[in-house]
Protein backbone atom coordinates (compact mmCIF):
# COMPACT_ATOMS: atom_id res chain seq x y z
CA UNK A 1 0.00 0.00 0.00
CA UNK A 2 1.48 3.51 -0.96
CA UNK A 3 0.29 6.53 0.07
CA UNK A 4 1.85 10.08 0.71
CA UNK A 5 2.58 11.22 4.93
CA UNK A 6 -0.94 13.60 3.75
CA UNK A 7 -2.57 10.40 3.00
CA UNK A 8 -1.70 8.77 6.26
CA UNK A 9 -4.27 8.53 9.10
CA UNK A 10 -1.66 8.51 11.89
CA UNK A 11 -3.33 8.53 14.70
CA UNK A 12 -5.86 5.65 13.50
CA UNK A 13 -2.56 3.27 12.56
CA UNK A 14 -1.70 4.17 16.19
CA UNK A 15 -4.64 3.53 17.88
CA UNK A 16 -5.15 -0.06 15.56
CA UNK A 17 -1.48 -1.11 16.90
CA UNK A 18 -2.89 -0.55 20.22
CA UNK A 19 -0.37 2.59 21.00
CA UNK A 20 -3.17 4.44 23.09
CA UNK A 21 -3.90 1.00 25.55
CA UNK A 22 -1.41 0.85 28.27
CA UNK A 23 -2.05 -2.47 28.73
CA UNK A 24 -2.05 -3.31 25.34
CA UNK A 25 0.62 -6.65 25.39
CA UNK A 26 0.22 -7.10 21.00
CA UNK A 27 1.76 -3.42 20.64
CA UNK A 28 5.12 -4.72 19.38
CA UNK A 29 3.96 -7.67 17.52
CA UNK A 30 0.92 -4.67 15.92
CA UNK A 31 3.78 -2.58 14.95
CA UNK A 32 5.88 -5.59 13.06
CA UNK A 33 2.55 -6.37 11.31
CA UNK A 34 2.74 -3.11 9.33
CA UNK A 35 5.34 -4.15 7.46
CA UNK A 36 2.59 -6.33 5.54
CA UNK A 37 0.26 -3.25 4.97
CA UNK A 38 2.91 -0.43 3.96
CA UNK A 39 5.74 0.41 2.02
CA UNK A 40 8.87 1.27 2.77
CA UNK A 41 8.45 4.88 2.34
CA UNK A 42 4.96 5.30 4.09
CA UNK A 43 6.38 2.95 7.70
CA UNK A 44 9.43 5.81 7.76
CA UNK A 45 6.41 8.19 7.99
CA UNK A 46 4.66 6.06 10.13
CA UNK A 47 7.56 5.17 12.61
CA UNK A 48 8.53 8.74 12.80
CA UNK A 49 4.95 9.61 14.12
CA UNK A 50 5.12 6.93 16.57
CA UNK A 51 7.84 7.56 18.34
CA UNK A 52 7.28 11.46 18.10
CA UNK A 53 4.89 11.10 20.89
CA UNK A 54 5.26 7.22 22.82
CA UNK A 55 6.25 7.05 26.12
CA UNK A 56 6.57 3.69 26.74
CA UNK A 57 10.66 2.88 26.53
CA UNK A 58 10.34 -0.80 25.98
CA UNK A 59 7.77 0.49 22.56
CA UNK A 60 10.16 3.19 21.73
CA UNK A 61 13.20 1.17 21.29
CA UNK A 62 11.53 -1.16 19.44
CA UNK A 63 10.30 1.54 16.89
CA UNK A 64 14.27 2.53 17.04
CA UNK A 65 15.54 -0.64 15.99
CA UNK A 66 12.90 -0.67 13.20
CA UNK A 67 13.81 2.70 11.96
CA UNK A 68 16.99 1.33 11.80
CA UNK A 69 16.38 -1.59 9.68
CA UNK A 70 15.70 1.37 7.17
CA UNK A 71 18.05 3.94 8.11
CA UNK A 72 16.04 6.62 6.00
CA UNK A 73 17.57 10.40 6.66
CA UNK A 74 14.06 11.48 7.37
CA UNK A 75 14.16 9.85 10.67
CA UNK A 76 17.59 11.57 11.76
CA UNK A 77 15.60 14.48 12.84
CA UNK A 78 13.41 12.74 15.09
CA UNK A 79 16.08 10.31 16.75
CA UNK A 80 17.93 13.14 17.28
CA UNK A 81 15.23 15.13 18.71
CA UNK A 82 14.93 12.17 21.22
CA UNK A 83 18.27 12.00 21.77
CA UNK A 84 18.17 16.01 23.17
CA UNK A 85 15.01 15.27 24.87
CA UNK A 86 13.18 18.05 22.93
CA UNK A 87 9.66 17.66 23.03
CA UNK A 88 9.39 14.78 25.17
CA UNK A 89 8.14 16.93 27.88
CA UNK A 90 9.83 14.44 30.42
CA UNK A 91 10.80 17.04 33.58
CA UNK A 92 10.58 13.65 36.47
CA UNK A 93 14.19 12.28 36.48
CA UNK A 94 13.15 8.93 37.75
CA UNK A 95 11.10 8.90 34.54
CA UNK A 96 14.03 10.31 32.91
CA UNK A 97 16.30 7.39 33.64
CA UNK A 98 13.96 4.98 31.63
CA UNK A 99 15.10 7.08 28.65
CA UNK A 100 18.85 6.01 29.23
CA UNK A 101 18.25 3.29 26.72
CA UNK A 102 16.13 5.17 24.34
CA UNK A 103 18.20 7.64 24.31
CA UNK A 104 21.38 5.18 23.59
CA UNK A 105 19.83 3.79 21.07
CA UNK A 106 19.21 6.66 19.54
CA UNK A 107 22.98 7.62 19.49
CA UNK A 108 23.49 3.94 17.86
CA UNK A 109 20.92 4.42 15.17
CA UNK A 110 22.07 7.99 13.86
CA UNK A 111 25.59 6.58 14.12
CA UNK A 112 24.17 4.57 11.81
CA UNK A 113 23.57 6.74 9.02
CA UNK A 114 26.93 8.07 9.03
CA UNK A 115 25.77 11.65 8.71
CA UNK A 116 27.80 14.34 9.31
CA UNK A 117 25.73 17.20 9.72
CA UNK A 118 24.54 15.40 13.19
CA UNK A 119 27.97 15.27 14.62
CA UNK A 120 27.48 18.45 16.97
CA UNK A 121 24.83 17.10 18.63
CA UNK A 122 26.48 13.49 19.50
CA UNK A 123 29.70 15.88 20.61
CA UNK A 124 27.10 18.15 22.93
CA UNK A 125 26.15 15.12 24.94
CA UNK A 126 29.47 13.34 24.91
CA UNK A 127 30.92 16.60 26.28
CA UNK A 128 28.20 17.09 28.42
CA UNK A 129 29.67 15.97 32.26
CA UNK A 130 26.36 16.11 33.43
CA UNK A 131 25.09 14.00 31.21
CA UNK A 132 24.32 9.58 32.13
CA UNK A 133 27.27 7.91 31.09
CA UNK A 134 25.67 4.79 29.01
CA UNK A 135 24.63 7.98 26.70
CA UNK A 136 27.77 9.61 26.66
CA UNK A 137 29.30 6.57 25.48
CA UNK A 138 26.75 5.47 22.84
CA UNK A 139 27.80 8.71 21.61
CA UNK A 140 31.44 7.72 21.09
CA UNK A 141 30.60 5.28 19.55
CA UNK A 142 28.36 6.63 17.25
CA UNK A 143 31.17 9.29 16.44
CA UNK A 144 33.71 6.73 15.49
CA UNK A 145 30.69 4.80 13.09
CA UNK A 146 30.35 8.12 11.60
CA UNK A 147 33.82 8.77 10.81
CA UNK A 148 34.13 12.72 11.08
CA UNK A 149 37.28 14.43 11.96
CA UNK A 150 35.57 17.17 13.78
CA UNK A 151 34.87 14.40 16.32
CA UNK A 152 38.80 13.49 17.19
CA UNK A 153 39.43 16.44 19.32
CA UNK A 154 37.16 15.82 21.89
CA UNK A 155 37.27 12.08 21.33
CA UNK A 156 40.73 13.32 23.13
CA UNK A 157 39.73 15.18 25.34
CA UNK A 158 37.82 12.59 26.86
CA UNK A 159 40.67 9.84 26.45
CA UNK A 160 42.81 11.92 28.39
CA UNK A 161 41.01 12.92 31.20
CA UNK A 162 41.76 11.60 34.00
CA UNK A 163 38.96 13.27 36.12
CA UNK A 164 36.30 11.42 33.67
CA UNK A 165 34.27 9.50 36.29
CA UNK A 166 33.37 6.60 33.50
CA UNK A 167 36.33 4.60 32.64
CA UNK A 168 33.83 2.71 30.02
CA UNK A 169 33.44 6.05 28.39
CA UNK A 170 37.34 6.76 28.26
CA UNK A 171 37.47 2.90 26.60
CA UNK A 172 34.66 3.74 24.35
CA UNK A 173 36.36 7.46 23.47
CA UNK A 174 39.90 5.50 22.25
CA UNK A 175 38.33 3.10 20.51
CA UNK A 176 36.19 5.49 18.41
CA UNK A 177 39.55 6.97 17.85
CA UNK A 178 40.93 4.04 16.53
CA UNK A 179 38.20 3.60 13.77
CA UNK A 180 38.67 7.39 12.76
CA UNK A 181 41.88 6.43 11.95
CA UNK A 182 43.51 9.92 12.31
CA UNK A 183 46.91 10.69 13.50
CA UNK A 184 46.83 13.20 15.98
CA UNK A 185 45.22 10.46 18.17
CA UNK A 186 48.95 8.94 18.26
CA UNK A 187 50.55 10.94 21.16
CA UNK A 188 47.50 11.64 23.10
CA UNK A 189 47.22 7.55 23.39
CA UNK A 190 50.79 7.25 23.71
CA UNK A 191 50.86 9.23 26.71
CA UNK A 192 47.95 7.62 28.42
CA UNK A 193 49.55 3.88 27.70
CA UNK A 194 53.10 5.43 29.12
CA UNK A 195 51.03 6.74 32.25
CA UNK A 196 49.08 3.27 32.49
CA UNK A 197 52.41 1.26 32.56
CA UNK A 198 52.09 -1.03 34.98
CA UNK A 199 48.92 -0.29 36.62
CA UNK A 200 46.53 -3.56 35.93
CA UNK A 201 42.56 -4.02 37.25
CA UNK A 202 40.26 -1.24 35.76
CA UNK A 203 42.62 0.60 33.74
CA UNK A 204 43.97 -2.85 31.94
CA UNK A 205 41.18 -2.79 29.00
CA UNK A 206 41.40 0.89 28.47
CA UNK A 207 45.31 -0.39 27.29
CA UNK A 208 43.91 -2.78 25.51
CA UNK A 209 41.78 -0.36 23.73
CA UNK A 210 44.49 2.32 23.40
CA UNK A 211 46.59 -0.30 21.82
CA UNK A 212 43.91 -1.64 19.45
CA UNK A 213 43.00 1.78 17.97
CA UNK A 214 47.30 2.64 17.91
CA UNK A 215 47.31 -0.20 15.56
CA UNK A 216 44.41 0.75 13.41
CA UNK A 217 45.47 4.29 13.39
CA UNK A 218 48.94 3.28 12.35
CA UNK A 219 52.12 3.92 14.19
CA UNK A 220 54.25 3.84 11.40
CA UNK A 221 58.21 4.01 12.17
CA UNK A 222 57.15 6.59 15.21
CA UNK A 223 59.83 5.61 17.85
CA UNK A 224 58.01 6.46 20.83
CA UNK A 225 54.52 5.07 19.73
CA UNK A 226 57.21 1.75 19.33
CA UNK A 227 58.26 2.14 22.59
CA UNK A 228 55.37 2.45 24.81
CA UNK A 229 54.20 -0.72 23.04
CA UNK A 230 57.57 -2.48 23.92
CA UNK A 231 57.03 -1.66 27.60
CA UNK A 232 53.14 -3.16 27.27
CA UNK A 233 55.13 -6.17 26.01
CA UNK A 234 55.98 -6.40 29.81
CA UNK A 235 52.24 -5.70 31.30
CA UNK A 236 50.97 -8.09 33.52
CA UNK A 237 47.91 -8.88 31.32
CA UNK A 238 48.86 -11.50 29.09
CA UNK A 239 45.94 -9.85 26.27
CA UNK A 240 47.82 -6.32 26.37
CA UNK A 241 50.51 -7.87 25.59
CA UNK A 242 49.07 -9.89 23.04
CA UNK A 243 47.54 -6.98 21.55
CA UNK A 244 50.86 -5.67 21.68
CA UNK A 245 52.40 -7.93 19.51
CA UNK A 246 50.00 -7.29 16.94
CA UNK A 247 50.55 -3.78 16.73
CA UNK A 248 54.16 -4.01 16.66
CA UNK A 249 53.43 -6.78 13.66
CA UNK A 250 51.98 -4.21 11.64
CA UNK A 251 54.45 -1.03 12.24
CA UNK A 252 57.29 -0.18 10.06
CA UNK A 253 59.74 0.07 13.34
CA UNK A 254 63.18 -1.51 12.32
CA UNK A 255 63.16 -3.63 15.16
CA UNK A 256 59.67 -4.62 15.88
CA UNK A 257 60.71 -7.91 14.37
CA UNK A 258 63.67 -8.62 17.38
CA UNK A 259 61.22 -7.33 19.90
CA UNK A 260 58.10 -9.77 19.34
CA UNK A 261 60.72 -12.68 18.88
CA UNK A 262 62.40 -11.44 22.13
CA UNK A 263 58.49 -12.81 23.28
CA UNK A 264 58.87 -16.04 22.45
CA UNK A 265 62.03 -16.50 24.19
CA UNK A 266 61.21 -14.43 27.38
CA UNK A 267 57.42 -14.67 27.96
CA UNK A 268 56.07 -17.35 30.15
CA UNK A 269 52.16 -17.30 28.87
CA UNK A 270 51.99 -19.68 26.17
CA UNK A 271 49.34 -18.10 24.17
CA UNK A 272 51.14 -15.36 24.64
CA UNK A 273 54.05 -17.25 22.72
CA UNK A 274 51.93 -18.64 19.89
CA UNK A 275 50.36 -15.15 19.50
CA UNK A 276 54.05 -14.05 18.46
CA UNK A 277 54.66 -16.89 16.17
CA UNK A 278 51.92 -16.03 14.39
CA UNK A 279 52.96 -12.56 14.22
CA UNK A 280 56.72 -13.51 13.09
CA UNK A 281 55.60 -15.82 10.65
CA UNK A 282 53.20 -13.11 9.27
CA UNK A 283 56.17 -10.57 8.92
CA UNK A 284 58.90 -13.05 7.37
CA UNK A 285 57.23 -16.44 6.03
CA UNK A 286 58.19 -19.87 7.25
CA UNK A 287 61.82 -19.24 8.12
CA UNK A 288 61.16 -18.74 11.43
CA UNK A 289 58.93 -21.64 12.04
CA UNK A 290 61.58 -23.80 10.69
CA UNK A 291 63.89 -22.21 12.86
CA UNK A 292 61.75 -23.40 16.15
CA UNK A 293 61.64 -26.66 14.46
CA UNK A 294 65.10 -27.75 14.54
CA UNK A 295 66.73 -25.76 17.26
CA UNK A 296 67.20 -27.21 20.94
CA UNK A 297 66.79 -23.72 22.61
CA UNK A 298 62.99 -24.24 22.24
CA UNK A 299 60.18 -25.92 24.48
CA UNK A 300 58.50 -28.74 22.83
CA UNK A 301 55.19 -26.98 23.58
CA UNK A 302 56.44 -24.00 21.09
CA UNK A 303 57.74 -26.49 18.80
CA UNK A 304 54.82 -28.43 18.38
CA UNK A 305 52.75 -24.64 18.21
CA UNK A 306 55.15 -23.79 15.19
CA UNK A 307 54.76 -27.30 13.28
CA UNK A 308 50.48 -26.64 13.66
CA UNK A 309 50.88 -22.92 12.24
CA UNK A 310 53.21 -24.06 9.47
CA UNK A 311 50.66 -27.30 8.96
CA UNK A 312 47.35 -24.18 9.44
CA UNK A 313 48.80 -21.78 7.31
CA UNK A 314 50.40 -23.78 4.31
CA UNK A 315 47.17 -25.61 3.86
CA UNK A 316 44.99 -22.31 3.32
CA UNK A 317 47.48 -21.63 0.76
CA UNK A 318 47.22 -24.42 -1.22
CA UNK A 319 43.33 -24.01 -1.29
Amino acid sequence: MVCSDTELNFEEIAKKCGLYDKDNSDVIKNIDALEDSYDRENLIYIYNYMLSFCKDPEIMMHIISCMDKYRSPQSLSVLVDLLLLKNSNVEDEAEKEKYIKVRALCAKAIGNQKNTDYVSSLLYCLNNKNENYRVRLACADALGRIGDRFAVAPLISVVENEEEKSIYLRESAATALGLLGDSRAIDPLVSILETKKGITDKFSFLKECIIESLNKVGIGSNSRAFSALKNALLDESPQVRIDAIEALMNCDHPDAYNTIKSCIIFDKDEEVRKNALIALYNMRGRVILDEIIASENFSDKLKMAAVEILSEYEESDEE
